[in-house]
């Protein structure tokens, strides 16, 4: 019960089965609530807090950087660099070419944006290394965050498995960064990843973030076993599935200062029978007199292939709320009800 402290793959670190996300830092949140929200989290013994050199959201070039940035603020004032596993990512295929200097066609895993993205993301985040570094989504084409592919891209030319690994091998041996990891990365990509570290001595992924809530378990359609037997642990991203799981959404709300309010960019939550699915699960919360927010944590958490499940809020409130979920006991009635509301209508969202 509660917070654990859980092994990062073979890695030798420990995390925290809770990780502070932080996407919210620099848009929806300011520089002053951000420091509040680390303040408590650590109190509350959570050391394990994840960014990316993209965030804040939605991606920006006016405000990318934003959230390392108040990070760095953070651990300058406060000196608490030593407590904290850090984690950050490295944006993968894009057209999001602001967060380079220089005239580039897309952001890529190449030998020089690596260089260039970890030497911004140490200078934002004020420290000399990152304790888990992770490929933010793949350097080729994937289907993507609900978004199929054109048939042609797959014969797009991409940066290979080992040349990435070995790039960001010489960062490892400088000291920059500690371990690597994935995210939205497919059982293919693990895989060939884990190969080629294997053969060439090369740094082994220690994790993988990927989405995975109630209405989301594609994860377990192969990565659950690679997470598993290879120990590359899940670190669960969207377990309130961008809100909609707390119920604040249900029959056509739209709260004032809502993700859904300000942007209106949840479409992964609002295709074909997710409303009803959404719905049958925050009914069953309801059923065990559970918050909905705390009961579909709590679901995330206790998967055998999950390492840390990543929250994020925006008020203070909405931090301890999420935070109190990693108490609540998960009962065998709730696994049964919660497989069968899952065999009746599977991962409606992508």
């Amino acid at each position: 019960m509660g917070i654990e402290l859980r092994d990062l793959g073979r890695s030798g670190l420990k995390v925290t089965s809770c990780c502070l996300g932080t996407m919210t830092w620099g848009q929806q949140n300011t520089e002053d609530e951000g420091h509040a929200q680390m303040d408590y989290a650590l109190e509350r013994g959570i050391t394990f807090w994840d960014t990316a050199e993209m965030y804040s959201v939605p991606p920006k070039a006016e405000t990318q950087g934003s959230t390392e940035r108040i990070i760095g603020t953070w651990l300058k004032k406060t000196g608490k660099r030593g407590e904290i596993i850090l984690a950050t990512k490295i944006c993968g295929l894009s057209r999001n070419t602001w967060t380079r200097d220089g005239d580039v066609e897309w952001t890529r895993h190449t030998k020089e944006q690596i260089d260039e993205a970890i030497g911004k993301s140490l200078k934002r985040l004020q420290t000399d290394y990152i304790d888990l570094y992770q490929m933010h989504w793949p350097d080729r084409p994937v289907p993507l965050f609900g978004n199929p592919i054109p048939a042609k891209a797959y014969s797009y030319p991409f940066e290979p498995f080992e040349d990435i690994l070995d790039h960001l091998n010489n960062h490892v041996k400088a000291g920059r960064i500690r371990h690597i990891g994935l995210s939205n990365e497919t059982p293919y990509g693990t895989m060939r990843f884990l190969a080629e570290s294997n053969a060439r001595d090369l740094p082994r992924v220690q994790s993988i973030q990927n989405v995975y809530n109630l209405v989301s378990r594609k994860f377990e359609e192969g990565l659950d076993e690679i997470a598993l037997r290879e120990q590359v642990g899940l670190l669960a991203y969207s377990p309130l599935g961008q809100g909609y799981l707390t119920g604040k959404y249900r029959n056509g709300a739209v709260p004032a200062g809502s993700r859904k309010a300000l942007f209106d960019r949840l479409q992964r939550y609002e295709g074909p029978r997710a409303d009803e699915t959404i719905n049958a699960y925050v009914d069953l919360a309801k059923k065990f007199g559970v918050d909905p927010s705390q009961f579909a944590i709590k679901f995330c958490d206790t998967r055998p292939f999950t390492t840390s499940t990543i929250i994020g809020a925006t008020t203070m409130e909405q931090l301890a709320i999420c935070i109190d979920a990693f108490d609540l006991e998960w009962t065998e009635e709730m696994e049964t009800e919660v497989n069968a509301l899952h065999l009746a209508q599977p991962s409606p969202c992508p």
